[in-house]
């Protein structure tokens, strides 16, 4: 992947706002209703072309499709994968591995949120298989063609982690979650290898390493969590395995959403493991106000010289834009102790997780907090480097 040899680059999480007619037409799909194809892949095209084209516009490097065509980073592959289904039986499992301890926590905010009783969750209930790659060559076609119009500097795509995908596929066939975990591994790592083979960095998309702690593993300890964790990053291993690393980065994320998250796993409890991972790079949240502070524990941990960090100088869940220069400040912290060559100015986490009609930033704020990445990012090069860029 390309790195900062320069300057600092700058680079998001992946999702960012879709178009409203594309938004209806993802819902409306996912509803089991009645999609004209046609109609629906010229709207992603569309909706591609034009992310790409504003990313660039806003000064990001390495810039991605946006997730035009999903409903969530995890949940699509239920339209590629042979033996998940839509399961009466996975909503009530389902909306109990939503269920964080910070919001048992504060019962009076969760109320806020809802029960999740309308939000879908897909079962296993076959024998997984990858049936269908034609979405994936279309999305790999689609980020091509943009990115090739809008001249980006580099491209990446996003896929999720085995790990995370056990709690958002309900399994309802596997006997045991560790055989559970191997059949996702098994079947996710075509996807991975689609994505690097047509020359895209490869992000992994993994919450099951902090966010999984608060909710779909809160019965457990810290220690038996971090079980848990080290038994996925083996199954992403796996699933990698041949891939080159530095084609690849790896994505840790303590849940995306506005709330208190006192409940979160310290960063300290899972960067060892996380740097076990095959993936060069490192993307972890660092800008919201439960995990700013932690560039302080990660300098004393340190980070492997053999691998990349990507520091969330941006919250992803506030509509506050970011002042370049606090950003600057962000990315000079983390430059105190980490070469700046391996550094990459990022994103917390996505700006569109998952469909909805009302997003949690709105869009043109989402815009203005890339424009301020890039400023930020500008302002530290200068730092960093000593000179005009």
């Amino acid at each position: 992947m390309k790195t900062s040899k320069d300057r600092i680059l700058t680079t998001h999480t992946g999702s960012l706002p879709r178009p409203k007619a594309l938004i209806e037409l993802i819902l409306e799909r996912d509803r089991g209703g009645a999609v004209d194809a046609a109609i629906f892949e010229e709207e992603v095209a569309r909706a591609v072309n034009e992310t790409v084209a504003q990313q660039v516009a806003a000064g990001v490097d390495v810039v991605s499709d946006g997730e035009m065509s999903k409903p969530s980073y995890a949940t699509y592959i239920r339209h590629r994968v042979a033996g998940i289904e839509p399961d009466t039986r996975a909503a009530e499992k389902g909306r109990n591995v939503m269920i964080g301890r910070d919001l048992l926590a504060h019962p009076d905010f969760a109320n806020r949120r809802g029960n999740f009783s309308d939000m879908p969750f897909p079962g296993c209930v076959g024998p997984l298989r990858y049936a269908d790659r034609s979405a994936l060559d279309r999305d790999l076609a689609n980020l091509e063609a943009a990115a090739s119009k809008a001249k980006a500097l580099e491209v990446f795509m996003t896929a999720p982690s085995p790990g995370i995908l056990t709690r958002f596929i309900i399994n309802l066939y596997y006997p045991s979650e560790d055989a559970y975990l191997a059949a996702l591994a098994d079947v996710i790592k075509s996807e991975y290898r689609a994505i690097v083979e047509a020359g895209f960095v490869l992000q992994i998309d993994a919450p099951d390493l902090a966010s999984a702690r608060n909710n779909q593993y809160r019965h457990l300890s810290d220690d038996e969590f971090r079980k848990i964790a080290a038994r996925n990053i083996a199954a992403l291993n796996a699933a990698t395995e041949g891939l080159p690393a530095e084609r690849m980065r790896l994505h840790i994320c303590w849940g995306n959403y506005e709330g208190p998250h006192t409940h979160d796993l310290p960063v300290t409890k899972i960067i060892d493991i996380a740097c076990k991972a095959r993936p060069q790079a490192i993307s972890i949240e660092a800008a919201n106000p439960r995990h700013d502070h932690e560039w302080e524990d990660l300098k004393e941990v340190g980070i492997p010289d053999d691998k990349i960090l990507i520091p969330g100088v941006i919250d992803s869940t506030t509509n506050f834009v970011e002042h370049p220069r606090l950003v600057a400040q962000r990315i000079g912290r983390y430059a105190a102790f980490v070469d700046r060559e391996r550094l990459i100015a990022g994103v917390d986490c996505g700006f569109g997780t998952a469909v909805r009609r009302e997003p949690m930033v709105a869009e043109s704020i989402v815009w203005a907090k890339l424009r301020a990445l890039s400023e930020g990012a500008a302002i530290a090069s200068r730092r960093l480097w000593g000179r005009a860029l």
